[in-house]
């Protein structure tokens, strides 16, 4: 079996797939109609007036720093797992990078990016 003809088959099994679950989810689905379905959610509590408003940055790069933070943390398991096993090298690698984990936190720090106003 060629590659280009492996890649066809894999494509188009996977636009079969993909349609397929489209159908039946089409199919299975219910057709009821709600007026609350269109409505914003928000604990279960009933808007009042308009549900749009605007949020602080702030928040958003709060957010931002901690999902940054959290996935780099996550980068250091797989190191801790084979410390013993990479020497001089792979310890000043993780230093450096720790070390710029440092100050980004830090410059985040000087901008007021950890406060709450």
């Amino acid at each position: 079996m060629t590659d280009f003809t492996l890649l066809t088959v894999v494509v188009l099994t996977a636009i079969a797939l993909v349609t397929a679950a489209l159908l039946i989810a089409r199919l299975a689905a219910p057709r009821t109609f709600n007026p609350h379905k269109g409505e914003p959610y928000g604990c279960g509590v009933p808007t009042r007036g308009e549900a749009w408003f605007q949020f602080h940055a702030g928040y958003y790069l709060y957010a931002i720093l901690f999902l940054i933070f959290d996935i780099e943390t996550v980068f250091l398991f797989p190191w801790a797992a084979v410390v013993s096993r990479i020497g001089m090298q792979g310890l000043l690698s993780i230093v450096f990078f720790i070390a710029v984990l440092i100050l980004g936190l830090a410059y985040a720090w000087r901008k007021g990016a950890l406060e709450w106003k």
